[in-house]
């Protein structure tokens, strides 16, 4: 069963968009991307990214 957690390794800042390329196996420049268009369409992926570091808990040590 998967998880999403954070990413701990190749993170930029908080490791979300690491974390949520991990999970669905994307590329995580391919995340960053859309997640960068999705933020000058109307500045609410400020606040989402926000809130997902908040919420997505870090992955754990091995």
């Amino acid at each position: 069963m998967r998880k999403l957690y954070r990413a701990r390794s190749g993170r930029m800042l908080e490791g979300v968009c690491a974390g949520i390329a991990n999970y669905f196996a994307l590329d995580p420049t391919l995340v960053r991307l859309g997640w960068v268009l999705f933020t000058a369409i109307g500045c609410s992926g400020i606040v989402a990214y926000i809130i997902c570091a908040l919420l997505i808990p870090e992955e754990p040590e091995r």
